[in-house]
């Protein structure tokens, strides 16, 4: 008889179950997992076979069973953690293979060049011609080479330009082909994205990445075949025709448009050959290149609008590993005809990091992310599918895309100017602008124009492009107008509201942001915005009492992020949010462009930094690069689309274009906030983290708390100082930040650790916007203002436990806080300090 035993409680005795009542038990397990469960005891008392079982000996077969289980998760956890680090191992050993191979490679040129340049100092020619000419390999190519043997109407033909791909395709993926440079900040790991790397010193941009996934081969391939599911700058991919070869594979002729990044230069088209085959070892590949008169291969569609872009060898190679999973090899490599676009914009043409960003991690991020919501490691809220919130913003993005580009062939054209260039408007009146998802006639019952866009472009300089959207996503009373808010959001009622007139500021609101997804590494992440009315004026009484929502998609707020584009979208929703709700997007892009070293003050945006009592607003977090010697161009893209009547239509494109306008004074002054340069300057402003005025401010905040509480802020063997001290200071698990000491709750915070960052939801940048009785309940004023002569006369108080509220809207709930006065080296008040112990979001 098989029979469980185990301890009986109290006693050395075992005891033995029967296979029946072993059964039975797990039934109710499997029914009442949790140990408190009312039906659990109710399902035991209705089992007659578990009758003449004591209670107590029940409990511990319940507490061993589920002490089973958690140590098979452990170690089902533990085994997967080994598979995935054996097969990175397996992953680094391959690179440091690949890497001495190109070390060989390289040595063996360098002796080639010495010989070569030891050979020319013996001739009588010492022309710097001939000695570079004599320094290269002989190796002469034909600019134009003729294919005779490639008949373009015979497949054999288009099989031999695919297999000449698929090597030069592997020779860039585990060979030596291409000079390859590791981006900095992508190491490898068992939860990393994997190795990333871009060209150096090759023709057009190139970029690698190869990870692991938790998928088969044959699934990832699907999966980034299908391009227009993850990579966001493709507008359309046509597979014009497929041949099959005779080895299992297939040929794919394919046409494909993508977006401009910019309002300033023309988009990109690629006529390509994709070839999809196996190895002899079973990895499956997928190769791409693009079919011009020097490769051979059938003429494509002429460009007409576009600018024909030439992809070079690029693809996958996906491997099986231990677990079902693989080993992916992704190689992009392009060149986007840098010379027909305008110079200020060439270094977005000629960046491999930004390709890199933009394309292969992006085609890596989005196969993990499918992997992990297939396993079940992703948990939604919301009750919406995985696939359903990905749709979201797909949309968001295209709608956004669709509307900087206006592209002639879906119905945009340009309407006339107010004697400025600096907004453009396009309408979009046709009817085949609206079917699909994008735009449904069906949910605008008062629609009977068009669609309206005004967007412009312009370059900041000196402004980190993270940072630029962290603080429009996360103070938007501080750019946009409610009443243009309203008019948006009334376009998805019967009866939409009058034209308004943009005023600076708008009207009073305040923003509650209610997330719903993001990647894998919070690299995008997907979130309502509920945008709630307090004060109207008696003309806008109608607005009054209306709460507005829209859907936002937040994406490159990483400021470590090499070469990452942030972009913030939003569009109007209404309150039943639909699956397949239209969506009319809106928002912010902005670019980084390669650092140069012109003059910093050249090419300023307009100087109103010193209405903005900024502070430290701009700083980060201490040992990042230091902001002082930030040196960086950007590219700001704006775009605002607007439904219209066409009795109306002047109306709407003069309150477009003064709305637009508007924004972009409003962001001006915000990059000239926040741009180091400008904090870095001698304007009273105060420090960033890291300066002399920073660490000063940390020994205050430290020595006081030792003087008033009596014991050591910071836990440490000795005693801290200098950048030691401001970094434990920084990351201290608790929420610490000062504000100027005042007489009632309405103190401004003026400095905060990360803790304290991350408690009030915002950033260096948005803290001078906070003010201490807003954060505070009704209960916590009270409490402060009680025992606000407590701590001005004894210089420290205990708090009880409480709830604040973040910048966003969100409560937050703490055990304890603690305030003390800050004293400066001349013992007067400086700032008010307070410590908010074991918080957490309710």
């Amino acid at each position: 008889m098989a029979l469980l035993m185990h301890k009986d409680m109290g006693s050395s005795k075992y005891v033995r179950y029967t296979p029946e009542q072993v059964e039975a038990l797990e039934r109710v397990y499997a029914e009442c997992p949790k140990p408190s469960s009312l039906k659990r005891q109710q399902l035991i008392r209705e089992c007659p076979i578990l009758s003449n079982i004591e209670p107590k000996q029940i409990k511990v077969w319940f507490q061993n069973r589920r002490c089973r289980e958690k140590q098979r998760k452990e170690s089902s956890r533990l085994q997967s953690v080994n598979r995935k680090l054996s097969a990175m191992n397996k992953l680094l050993m391959e690179e440091n293979d690949r890497l001495q191979k190109q070390v060989s490679h390289l040595v063996y040129e360098n002796g080639y060049v010495r010989q070569k340049l030891s050979a020319s100092g013996t001739t009588t020619d010492n022309s710097c011609e001939s000695v570079v000419m004599s320094g290269q390999p002989q190796q002469q190519q034909n600019p134009n080479p003729q294919h005779p043997n490639r008949d373009v109407n015979n497949p054999a033909g288009l099989l031999a330009i695919a297999e000449e791909t698929l090597a030069e395709f592997l020779s860039k993926a585990t060979g030596t082909a291409v000079d390859w440079v590791q981006m900095i900040g992508m190491k490898p790991g068992p939860d990393s994205i994997g190795i990333v790397a871009v060209s150096r010193n090759c023709s057009g941009v190139a970029a690698r990445a190869c990870g692991l996934v938790s998928l088969e081969p044959t699934k990832v391939a699907e999966i980034l075949k299908d391009r227009l599911s993850w990579y966001r700058d493709c507008r359309c991919l046509n597979v014009v025709s497929v041949i099959p070869t005779g080895n299992g594979g297939t040929i794919e002729l394919i046409y494909m448009q993508t977006y401009a990044p910019t309002t300033l230069a023309a988009a990109r088209d690629f006529w390509t050959m994709r070839y999809t085959t196996s190895l002899e070892d079973g990895s499956v590949v997928v190769c791409e290149r693009s079919l011009t008169s020097s490769t051979g291969g059938p003429a494509g569609p002429p460009p007409s609008t576009f600018v024909r872009a030439e992809m070079l060898p690029s693809g996958y190679l996906i491997r099986a590993c231990e677990g079902d999973g693989s080993i992916i090899h992704i190689v992009d490599h392009i060149d986007l005809d840098v010379w027909s676009v305008p110079e200020v914009l060439r270094p977005l043409y000629e960046s491999s990091k930004i390709l890199a960003q933009k394309m292969t991690t992006a085609a890596l991020r989005h196969v993990r992310q499918i992997a992990q919501e297939t396993n079940g490691e992703i948990q939604y809220t919301g009750g919406r599918q995985p696939a359903v919130l990905r749709t979201f913003s797909q949309k968001l993005c295209r709608g956004f895309n669709d509307a900087v580009n206006g592209f002639a062939d879906d119905g945009w054209s340009p309407m006339g100017s107010d004697g400025l260039e600096d907004v453009t408007i396009v309408i979009n009146s046709s009817a085949n602008v609206f079917p699909g998802s994008q735009y449904n006639t069906s949910m605008y019952p008062s629609f009977g124009g068009g669609v309206m866009c005004a967007k412009a472009s312009m370059l900041l300089q000196d402004v980190p492009p993270a940072l630029l959207v962290r603080f429009l996503r996360e103070h938007r009373s501080e750019w946009a107008d409610y009443g243009v808010d309203a008019y948006c959001a009334a376009s998805l009622k019967a009866s939409p509201y009058a034209v308004p007139c943009a005023r600076p500021g708008g009207f009073p609101s305040s923003q509650v942001i209610l997330p719903l997804a993001s990647t894998v590494e919070r690299e995008e992440f997907l979130e309502v915005v509920r945008l709630e009315g307090l004060a109207f004026s008696p003309d806008d009484v109608a607005l009054a009492g209306r709460d507005m929502y829209l859907l936002q998609l937040c994406s490159g707020v990483d400021e470590n992020a090499v070469g990452a584009c942030a972009q913030l979208v939003f569009a109007p929703i209404d309150e039943s949010f639909a699956d397949d709700a239209p969506l009319l997007p809106s928002g912010f892009r902005v670019i980084p462009l390669d650092p140069k070293t012109d003059d910093p003050t050249a090419a300023r945006t307009l100087d109103l930094a010193s209405t903005l009592e900024v502070g430290a607003n701009a700083a980060r977090s201490a040992g990042q690069t230091d902001l002082s010697s930030y040196n960086l161009r950007s590219v700001l893209t704006i775009a605002f689309q607007f439904t219209f009547e066409n009795h109306l239509q002047e109306n709407v494109a003069a309150m477009a274009r003064q709305y637009v306008r508007s924004v972009v004074g409003s962001v001006q002054r915000v990059a000239m906030a926040i741009a180091p340069s400008r904090l870095s300057s001698n304007m009273g402003l105060k420090p960033l983290p890291g300066s002399p005025e920073a660490l000063t401010l940390a020994r205050w905040i430290c020595r006081s708390y030792r003087i008033h509480v009596g014991s050591e802020l910071l836990q440490a063997d000795s005693q801290p100082g200098g950048d030691a001290m401001l970094k434990l200071l920084w990351h201290h698990s608790d929420a610490i930040m000062c504000c100027s000491v005042k007489t009632n709750a309405s103190a401004v915070f003026t400095f905060a650790n990360q803790a304290g960052l991350d408690m009030l939801e915002t950033t260096l940048v948005g803290l001078q916007d906070i003010m201490l009785d807003k954060i505070l309940d009704e209960a916590g004023r009270k409490i402060l203002c009680t025992e606000f002569p407590k701590i001005m006369q004894q210089g420290f108080t205990n708090l009880p436990s409480g709830i604040c509220i973040s910048s966003m809207g969100r409560p937050i709930s703490y055990e304890q806080a603690i305030a003390w006065k800050v004293l400066n080296d001349d013992d007067s008040n400086h700032c008010l300090a307070f410590m908010f112990i074991n918080w957490s979001f309710v």
